[in-house]
């Protein structure tokens, strides 16, 4: 009887405050927003420093802290939910978390909590394993931290990938404060292909797109109101050869930072990448985009028929 009547409230209190519901939602993302410009400069200058990516460390600083609003965050500059440990000789405040009056360290400055936290993960053994991965590969790192024993909620990773999406915080990761920079920085074009059997090679001129490279292969991302044949047109190059590059055809649609490739992919993903779990939302193609790897090979390395569906949980093979 008595959660029928908290469901009736519930309902009630849906149909008379909509707009207080929404207000409070507006308020979290504003809240969001502002802790992001905040402290990006931080998390970028950490990751030129210890290889951590910045959107990892914006992600769990804005959840750690709620947006650094929490009482760890105002009264301890502590963003990141670090407890005191046998090793820690500087200042302490006592919060409840998973056992009542546990010890926390406390900050004098937000920009101490942030270079502690690089620290942390840099110098113990738990998380040696994360810095082996791509500084781009930032679910790698969220699901990571989660296995490694960061924090106790289950949900950490997706949680922390949830934040990075829905906030682009992986853009933070590609800045002129990470090594090795982009391919060709400012303003550059792409070089006309004299001959269909050359590989494209960028040349700096006047073609206002940043260049990545992931495998080594050089990409770029797709802006609003993209096509590939837009994009074909714009660098100069065939739109026959810009779509086998990237496994496309014509009719595919282009999202926004989608990965253009301006090469041909590799036959399989770099070392260190054997596998990928398949997560909720993955295709193939978006699979092999991200590896810069054949989708042919991605096929056959898995033994897979054309019209196989992958779901979550699927272990894929990514190299022999």
């Amino acid at each position: 009887m008595r959660f029928y009547f908290r469901l009736v409230l519930i309902y009630i209190t849906l149909a008379i405050c909509p707009g207080t519901i929404w207000g409070q939602r507006q308020t979290r993302v504003a809240s969001f927003e502002e802790y992001i410009n905040k402290y990006k400069s931080l998390a970028i200058e950490q990751q030129k420093k210890y290889s951590i990516p910045a959107s990892i460390t914006l992600a769990q600083g804005l959840l750690e802290s709620a947006a650094g609003n929490s009482r760890l965050a105002v009264q301890a500059n502590n963003h990141f939910g670090i407890k005191c440990k046998k090793e820690w000789r500087g200042a302490k405040i006592y919060h409840d978390d998973d056992e009542k009056g546990e010890c926390f360290r406390a900050y004098k400055s937000a920009q101490e909590s942030y270079i502690d936290h690089s620290k942390f993960l840099s110098e113990r053994t738990f998380y040696v394993s994360l810095f082996k991965l791509d500084i781009h590969d930032y679910k790698g790192w969220a699901y990571g931290l989660q296995a490694c024993g960061y924090a106790t909620d289950k949900s950490y990773g997706e949680k922390l990938v949830r934040i990075i999406e829905t906030y682009e915080l992986y853009k933070y990761d590609y800045t002129k404060y990470e090594a090795p920079e982009p391919i060709i920085d400012d303003i550059y074009e792409i070089a006309i292909e004299p001959s269909e059997k050359k590989e494209w090679k960028p040349t700096k001129t006047n073609w206002r797109r940043r260049i990545y490279e992931t495998n080594g292969v050089h990409f770029i991302t797709a802006q609003d109101g993209d096509t590939y044949e837009s994009i074909a047109k714009e660098a100069k190059m065939s739109l026959k050869k810009l779509l086998k590059y990237n496994d496309a055809t014509k009719e595919l649609r282009l999202d926004t930072d989608n990965i253009v490739y301006l090469q041909a992919k590799k036959k399989y993903a770099a070392k260190g990448y054997s596998t990928h779990t398949v997560r909720a939302g993955e295709s193939l193609h978006g699979i092999s985009q991200s590896y810069g790897m054949r989708l042919k090979t991605l096929y056959k390395l898995n033994k897979l028929k054309e019209d196989y569906r992958i779901k979550p949980g699927d272990v894929l093979k990514l190299r022999k």
